[in-house]
């Protein structure tokens, strides 16, 4: 007889406690369960179950077993769905929650190829600043740029991007450009007011220590394309992700201001709930990114 199927059947007279609502269960004969049973303890060479004209309850073995049949049986199910999933096309609401300035300058652009190729997908885009709580708020998942918090969210590496510090030629002309991280200090530094360390910068010197410069700032935003525009216009020097001030740095509006410093490398990351099967929609979305992505040469950025 099949393994599985005799694995099945004694599962199911243990959670149904009987053979008559394990048939039922199962939709086969009473008969047939009793010989599904019959045939694994015999197979295994030990008794399974205590039977009575009243009730039928595990015996020591038979609850050891039970609890394994009952993991192979479930993993046997989400093997099962697993390839359903992978023949569904992928359909429905994908709801994303994107940082603002990621979510104008490199996702936004690339929806309208990714909708052509999933009509049965409608997005939901919502662009905040914070670190939404993707199962209470209802996301299908995140794109989050930079080292990720310990959770329970799985988690995709879709590309990366450096940062660095930078500062307009004026603010660097009127105050001087520093030297060495200590320099900073004495420096007007632009803070993004969103970020869980706070006003502090963590910066690795030529030496490759890792130091950390702490500054209350002149200004704190919790938008980047603000500090941005802050440090175009001379307010002070930022610490940016190169995908926002790229081309800023290329029109001349910006320069770097510690060019001797390692560059800090960031990855952007696509986070989802957790679970052994993806949802078509999010790993459509998901592959198409990494695709999408590379295509255009952003591996890192």
């Amino acid at each position: 007889m099949d393994r599985l199927t005799e694995m099945e059947a004694f599962a199911n007279v243990v959670d149904q406690g009987g053979f008559t609502d394990a048939a039922k269960r199962m939709g086969i004969s009473k008969s047939a369960v009793s010989k599904h049973v019959s045939s694994l303890e015999a197979r295994l060479g030990a008794r399974l179950l205590n039977r009575t004209t009243r009730r039928v309850s595990p015996t020591e073995i038979g609850l050891a077993y039970y609890d394994r049949a009952r993991r192979v049986l479930n993993d046997a199910g989400e093997a099962d769905a697993l390839v359903t999933s992978m023949q569904t096309a992928p359909s429905g609401l994908l709801r994303i929650s994107v940082a603002t300035d990621f979510g104008v300058n490199h996702l936004s652009p690339v929806l309208s190829e990714f909708l052509g190729d999933y009509p049965d997908i409608t997005v939901n885009m919502v662009l905040n600043n914070r670190f939404v709580e993707l199962i209470s708020e209802g996301f299908d998942m995140a794109l989050r740029i930079g080292e990720l918090e310990d959770s329970s969210l799985r988690a995709r590496k879709l590309t990366e991007t450096t940062k660095r510090m930078v500062a307009s030629p004026g603010y660097l002309e009127k105050y001087g450009r520093p030297q060495k991280i200590d320099d900073l200090n004495e420096h007007k530094l632009l803070h993004y007011s969103n970020q869980s360390s706070g006003n502090v910068w963590k910066l690795t010197a030529p030496s490759g220590e890792k130091r950390q410069v702490r500054s209350t700032g002149w200004l704190s935003v919790n938008d980047g394309q603000s500090l941005l525009n802050a440090a175009i216009s001379g307010l002070g020097i930022a610490y940016l992700p190169s995908y926002l001030y790229a081309e800023a740095k290329a029109e001349g509006l910006i320069e770097d201001v510690m060019p001797t410093l390692p560059v800090e490398t960031l990855g952007v990351y696509a986070v989802y709930p957790p679970g052994r099967f993806t949802q078509p929609k999010v790993r459509a979305f998901i592959d198409f990114l990494v695709h999408a992505f590379a295509q255009k040469g952003m591996e890192t950025w």
